[in-house]
């Protein structure tokens, strides 16, 4: 299977499926001497481990990270980083029933017509579960980004119908769904307790806010920045829309309100006056905050009844059996972060190549 490596310089492979031995990922292009610990780790996949409340999966999983190389007495030393997160509660016979049939919504018959085979147990490779070895690897992305002043605020934007009309930052972390506005965390709450009386579940989306990036990153054609983070995000299994800035709702605008005006001032120099472009002009930073939205599909598995056709061609109904989040966002919102994270890292570091003078500041030739 091809497609499981991200990156040009700072490049992450991930393995493992959702009920083997393990799941992770290696890191290979992190830079030597930064201070690495599993704590640093560990941190991020807690945002996305299951079990933390009743609107996510009840699997119980520790997820709990182990560094098999790249690092010596607390510091990366340029080698390959290899992470591990050991499964330690599959109970794979919850899917032995879904081995005669394709889940509606799920992966299972583009993987058996791909591959004339499949991992039928909680869908292999394309199980959220993956989502640990990108976790893992954007905590790393991450921390090298706050060292270059690089911060991320990532949120749910809406769940179902339900959208935020207020912004508190430290609300995010003071409801289970990471919503920036209490009152709307509160109706979405209901909202997803009738979806589960109803035996159904939820989309929603995800926002991001990236500060710190200067401007001139990114490549202009095939490289864009805008492109590779859409690129990423949507690799996310979950993810079925990307848009930044203002995106779908540029289509409806003018070019005299969706242009961003530039000035020059002593405090911030060149600067925009409006950040319709979401931090990208042309495939490149223009300095501003990056800001992107990731539209997040309802959890496909649900106990109600659906139609489907078995492996014998006969069409069928089903109720999806075991342990499912009624929805996906809250979870994903870290997941949707680090993938960001991998993106800018890489795409900082293919830019230091990008002018003569700074390679010759690098190498001290004057």
């Amino acid at each position: 299977m091809a497609g499981s490596t991200l990156g040009t310089i700072f490049k992450i492979t991930t393995w493992g499926e959702s009920h083997g031995r393990g799941i992770g990922v290696v890191i290979d292009g992190c830079p030597a001497g930064l201070p690495l610990t599993k704590e640093d780790i560990q941190i991020f996949l807690n945002r996305r481990k299951p079990g933390q409340s009743r609107y996510a999966t009840p699997r119980k999983e520790d997820d709990s990270v182990e560094i098999l190389s790249g690092t010596f007495e607390g510091k990366t030393t340029g080698t390959p980083i290899s992470l591990m997160v050991a499964n330690q509660n599959q109970r794979s016979g919850d899917y032995s029933e879904i081995a005669g049939f394709y889940r509606p919504g799920h992966a299972d018959y583009t993987f058996h017509e791909k591959y004339g085979f499949r991992d039928y147990r909680g869908g292999g490779r394309s199980s959220g579960r993956e989502t640990i070895g990108r976790v893992a690897a954007g905590a790393v992305a991450h921390k090298i980004l706050g060292q270059l002043g690089i911060s991320f605020t990532t949120y749910t934007k809406s769940i179902g119908p339900i959208t935020i009309s207020s912004f508190d930052k430290n609300a995010i972390w003071e409801n289970p769904l990471y919503m920036p506005d209490m009152d709307a965390a509160k109706k979405a709450g209901e909202y997803l307790d009738e979806c589960m009386k109803n035996k159904d579940s939820s989309g929603g989306v995800v926002e991001c806010v990236v500060t710190g990036i200067p401007a001139g990153i990114g490549d202009p054609v095939f490289e864009k920045l805008d492109a590779n983070l859409a690129k990423a995000i949507l690799s996310i299994g979950a993810v079925k829309g990307f848009e930044i800035g203002d995106g779908f709702q540029a289509a409806k605008s003018l070019g005299s309100c969706n242009n961003d005006s530039f000035c020059q001032s002593t405090e911030k120099g060149i600067h925009k006056t409006t950040n319709h472009s979401g931090g990208v002009l042309g495939g490149i930073s223009d300095g501003d905050s990056l800001i992107f939205r990731a539209a997040i599909k309802p959890t496909p598995s649900i106990s109600s009844p659906q139609k489907t056709v078995n492996t014998s061609g006969e069409n069928i109904e089903v109720s999806i059996k075991g342990r499912h989040d009624p929805v996906i966002v809250p979870r994903a919102v870290v997941v949707v972060e680090s993938m960001a994270a991998l993106t800018i890292l890489d795409a900082l570091l293919l830019n230091m190549t990008a002018k003569m003078e700074g390679i010759c500041e690098f190498y001290k030739i004057r």
